[in-house]
């Protein structure tokens, strides 16, 4: 039974077939089918029992259906790395891993650590972000039929031109619809315009930052850089002074933020002083450009917070803060 001065942490592991649920206070763990019958009794009892927060993996999208009823029924839900849970579990002993081990550490994760609350995207931003992921994938499509076309017998060039040729429509029409729906939303639209005024930011990595990165302009310069998982993590031990690692985040941002800070370190003026200074004090060109990476991200989230578009004041250069976290590189 529950006591009244203890806070609930409910652990869900999510499989393709199943739901193993488990919660701090009780020891039994009880399984629903991985099925909108069994995500609502999930809901339900979430709502009765009023977590604290529930703790979800990370699955590869198979968990999406249950964070979003839980989002949408107002319970504080938190989707986690399976990488940090991992880590937890080795920190406390517990080497052993089933389904219904993994729903209980879950919920001991989420009272230990207690992660923040993960902010979904709405219905608007999940669609927009199916479209540039579908744009992605017919585009890894075409660049491995060109690679085809090389050593293909001549017999089946033919088909692969055609394919080539629908694949190249199919890339215009969902930019086509990739535009026309960021029009149509006045908040996507003016999103659109305040990160496409920044030199190297192109429109896929618009789209996907205003889809895929719903806490942009709302996190402070810290927790937007830890989010996208360019944020350097310590490694010191005593007196050792170990080099700062980037880690976790979202990797499908971070790549396409990559490729915008290279564009930025040649078009951006202030990016590309930014990254010179680095290499002039001795960076290697990688840290430099991450270092880079995160200048650019902390830029457009100050930029999104305050409903600016591209300039170069005094402010957005680099803090003090920045200065004293580059050193550490």
């Amino acid at each position: 039974m529950k006591k009244e001065t203890e806070e609930v942490f409910i652990g869900i592991d999510v499989s393709k077939k199943h739901l193993d649920v488990a919660n701090n206070i009780e020891e039994e763990i009880w399984s629903v089918a991985n099925d909108k019958t069994g995500i609502e009794e999930i809901v339900k009892r979430c709502l009765e029992l009023s977590p604290q927060l529930v703790v979800v993996e990370s699955t590869g999208g198979i968990e999406k259906g249950l964070i979003s009823e839980l989002y949408a029924a107002g319970v504080r839900v938190t989707l986690i790395n399976p990488h940090r849970v991992r880590e937890f579990a080795r920190s406390i002993g517990l080497l052993a891993k089933t389904d219904r081990l993994d729903a209980h550490l879950l919920a001991r994760f989420g009272q230990a650590v207690k992660p923040e609350p993960t902010r979904l995207p709405d219905e608007k931003e999940q669609f927009l972000a199916a479209l540039v992921l579908r744009r992605r994938q017919l585009i890894e499509n075409r660049t491995a039929e060109k690679n085809r076309l090389i050593t293909a017998h001549k017999a089946m060039q033919g088909s692969i031109e055609a394919h080539r040729k629908w694949l190249d429509a199919q890339i215009a029409e969902l930019d086509r619809q990739i535009n026309q729906f960021i029009q149509d939303d006045p908040n996507f639209k003016a999103k659109n315009e305040i990160l496409r005024s920044v030199p190297g930011i192109g429109k896929v990595t618009s789209a996907l930052m205003i889809a895929s990165l719903p806490e942009l302009g709302h996190s402070d310069r810290k927790q937007i850089a830890a989010l996208v998982g360019v944020a350097p993590m310590n490694f010191d031990s005593g007196f050792f002074r170990g080099k700062r690692r980037i880690k976790g985040g979202r990797s499908d941002i971070r790549t396409v933020l990559y490729m915008a800070t290279l564009s930025a370190t040649r078009r951006n003026p202030v990016i590309r002083e930014f990254y010179q200074r680095l290499l002039k004090n001795g960076k290697l060109k990688k840290v430099a450009l991450v270092a880079c990476m995160r200048k650019l991200l902390t830029i457009l989230n100050a930029m999104i917070r305050d409903h600016l578009s591209w300039q170069i004041p005094h402010r957005l250069l680099i803090s003090q803060n920045e200065r004293r976290e580059l050193a550490l590189l």
